[in-house]
């Protein structure tokens, strides 16, 4: 394969740095049966045969249309405007790529830039680009602007446990072999006081989730206070429908402000792909990774729109990057971009003061439940956690089969003191049978009477 520029030498030595011998040891992992190329593949079949197949097999997927969901953890099921999907199946934005000509590139750049103000407005913050692959990583894209912000010197960032556990486990994936040290989440029980401590001349960033992981409104007062005496970044993770009705993370007093945007009119899609927002402050804008696009006038003085500030190692002098992630979710940013237009600022605080009301009508009867506690202990949004008397798998798998009902989320499975509790996630979408549906599936599961109940 003459057209792959690696030499012996070359391979040498990164087989070293990898630390096995030959490149067919790479493969080990994979069993011998299932290595290249002696694939077992069947006999081709006919389209006819394929679709009958395709057809079937995705017969054994679930949609969210078919249950009452109530899972959210990171993924939500919201309402999308049919005007969405119309938008991006226009072929002028379906096969835009990088727009590095501006004078073909009008109509995606003026997208991108209207995406770009829209996020700011949401977050409080400055400046925004237009986007990283998802929450995890624009977090993770956080930590490498707030270790060049200090050039390098400082080595310590705090995450908060009530950081959702994904993001954490991508941003450690992230930085492992960088001279960052991540601290503040691995017990579990650190208080804001706690991380607040923490907070020294040494600490680039510490990251915080507004609201957490489990739907609370946690006071970050106290913390921000002592990240500004010590010059620390302070990084808000946040839930861009959450913004519609709370003050926002940048009157907080954040720095950078990260999240995941699916729920601004992109479906969950069994996991993708999403899109991660990422704004800052001003004086951070020149370090951030992705595109900014920028207003200016062209030759004749009309408003137009140009990228801007583009480091063009990301393309070209690629081991001077800062970050090499710099496909750009243009797609899933129309997306957003269209159905932010669409509901418009009262819209948006419209499904932000549905997703409360219902999350706490559901909260409320569910409280007055025997052997079901829900944790009162701060505000939340639009989820909350409730202590269960039997295992949490159990319940979901009851749930699901008698009552046609997606259930929480097993906190379980991320925190080891947390077992039997689970996060449940109420939005607009979720009817008010929905939910009395749900109340009344949960005081028949603990009481354990189910025989007479089947969801067809």
């Amino acid at each position: 394969m003459s057209y792959i520029p690696h030499t012996d030498a070359d391979r040498e030595a990164m087989l070293k740095a990898i630390g096995v011998d030959s490149i067919e040891a790479l493969f080990e992992a994979v069993p011998e049966k299932h290595r290249f190329p002696q694939i077992d593949l069947p006999e081709p079949l006919s389209e006819m045969e394929i679709a009958a197949e395709m057809e079937a097999l995705s017969r054994f997927n679930v949609s969210a249309s078919d249950y009452a969901i109530f899972l959210g953890a990171g993924s939500y099921h919201h309402y999308i405007p049919s005007l969405v999907n119309h938008m991006l199946l226009r072929g002028e934005f379906y096969t835009a790529y990088t727009p590095y000509q501006p004078e073909v590139s009008q109509g995606t750049l003026q997208a991108i830039f209207e995406f770009q103000t829209m996020i700011t407005r949401l977050t409080g913050m400055d400046a925004a680009n237009a986007s990283h692959y998802d929450g995890a990583t624009a977090l993770a894209e956080a930590v490498t602007v707030a270790m060049a912000a200090h050039r390098d010197k400082r080595q310590k960032v705090i995450l908060s446990p009530t950081v959702h556990p994904h993001y954490r486990e991508v941003v450690r994936t992230y930085h492992q072999n960088r001279p960052v040290k991540f601290s503040g989440d691995r017990s579990g029980t650190a208080t804001m006081l706690d991380l607040a401590d923490m907070i020294d001349e040494n600490t680039a960033m510490i990251a915080l989730q507004y609201p957490n992981f489990f739907g609370q409104i946690e006071d970050y007062t106290e913390i921000i206070k002592a990240a500004r005496t010590h010059g620390t970044l302070v990084c808000i993770v946040t839930d861009p429908v959450a913004c519609a009705l709370l003050k926002s993370p940048g009157e907080l007093g954040a720095d950078i402000v990260v999240g995941e945007g699916q729920s601004l009119g992109i479906p969950m899609s069994f996991g993708g792909p999403y899109l991660g927002f990422f704004a800052v402050k001003n004086e951070y804008v020149r370090r951030i990774a992705g595109r900014i696009v920028g207003e200016t006038v062209d030759g004749d003085g009309r408003r137009a729109f140009v990228m801007t500030l583009r480091p063009r190692e990301q393309d070209i002098r690629r081991d001077k990057a800062s970050s090499n992630i710099c496909t750009n979710q243009g797609l899933m940013a129309l997306a957003a971009c269209v159905h932010m237009t669409a509901l418009g600022k009262q819209g948006m605080r419209r499904v932000a003061e549905l997703c409360w009301h219902k999350s706490h009508y559901a909260a409320k009867e569910i409280g007055k439940l025997k052997g079901f506690s829900v944790d009162s202990s701060r505000p939340f949004f639009k989820e909350f956690v409730v202590t269960c008397p039997k295992p949490i798998s159990e319940i979901n798998d009851e749930l699901l089969y008698h009552f046609g009902i997606i259930g929480g989320y097993d906190l379980g499975k991320d925190f080891p003191t947390r077992e039997n509790q689970m996060l449940l996630c109420v939005t607009e979408m979720n009817s008010k049978d929905e939910i009395d549906t749900l109340v009344a599936g949960l005081r028949a599961i603990a009481a354990g009477d189910l025989h007479d109940h089947h969801h067809h």
